[in-house]
């Protein structure tokens, strides 16, 4: 049996499709998810839903029964950093003690000197989850992934086509985005073939862009141009802030302007074309798919 958690969220709703286009009988897959409600069209489908909270451990213990592989979708809980290594850590010792064979961790790419990043705390976590895992007892697989594709049009915004204009303060700053369809893709390769067991897999695109080559894409594909601006940090917060953005979104948006200024995810690795079998959706693709030219 593989049990995927957050199986009604945006990722492991897409590893869930993917296992099933790769032949796992939906009566093999069972989904974890926080609210039975929401996971109508998978009970549809025949796939058993249970209820787990990464902040309860016996209901993962309850949920992780019978399991032999674990897809742990890492927490997007908004609270402070430090609750994310909490709920993995919670998850990884449920999976220990309800005896799950493997478990399959989605992280987040990094480099050596992360240290020193805007993202830091975020990269600590993760670092400190797979370290937790490493020393679990349970055969592991850890998916480092890149920055989603689909956060460009969150940071350059839905309009771009309107107002011609990308303003974000992350600089020169490059980043080898990757489609989370694509990822997740990934994850349910590594779900179903054999020889993971106890790898750590760098999941990136084979090239890195900038907000200077996204806007010069953009301004071909949209036959009008659009100007890339990198404000300085306090006057892109006064811009949002003056827009009525909140101010837990204004920290979210600079705190990844910044490290995307600092290059950390530029990273550029082949191991995801390897398991795709293809290149991976180009940041110029994407850019089609999302701004809807014909």
């Amino acid at each position: 049996m593989i049990l995927v958690t957050g199986a009604t969220g945006q990722f492991g709703s897409k590893a869930i499709e993917h296992l099933i286009r790769k032949q796992v009988s939906p009566i093999h897959i069972i989904a974890m998810v926080r609210d039975v409600a929401k996971a109508k069209s998978l009970l549809d489908r025949g796939i058993q839903v249970r209820v787990g909270d990464y902040t309860d451990v016996d209901s993962l213990i309850h949920a992780f029964q019978g399991v032999d592989k674990l897809l742990l979708v890492s927490s997007s809980d908004r609270g402070p950093i430090e609750n994310r290594t909490t709920q993995h850590i919670n998850a990884i010792k449920a999976a220990q003690a309800a005896r799950v064979k493997h478990i399959t961790y989605t992280s987040f790419i990094r480099k050596a000197d992360f240290a020193h990043s805007a993202i830091a705390a975020f990269h600590q976590s993760h670092v400190e989850s797979e370290a937790f895992l490493k020393n679990s007892g349970v055969a592991y697989t850890i998916l480092q992934n890149g920055m989603y594709q689909e956060m460009i049009p969150v940071f350059a915004g839905q309009q771009v086509g309107q107002t011609g204009l990308i303003f974000f303060p992350a600089g020169n700053g490059q980043a080898s985005y990757v489609l989370r369809e694509e990822l997740a893709e990934a994850a349910a390769h590594v779900l179903t073939t054999d020889g993971h067991l106890n790898q750590v897999y760098q999941l990136t695109n084979t090239a890195s862009v900038s907000f200077y080559e996204i806007a010069r894409e953009l301004s071909h594909m949209l036959e009008k141009e659009v100007i890339y601006q990198s404000p300085s940090v306090s006057e892109f917060e006064a811009r949002l802030k003056s827009g009525g953005v909140p101010d837990q979104y204004i920290g979210m948006f600079t705190m990844w302007a910044m490290a995307l200024s600092q290059a950390t995810m530029d990273v550029d690795d082949p191991t995801l074309a390897k398991i795709l079998g293809r290149k991976p959706t180009s940041v110029q693709q994407f850019l089609h798919q999302a701004y809807g030219t014909n």
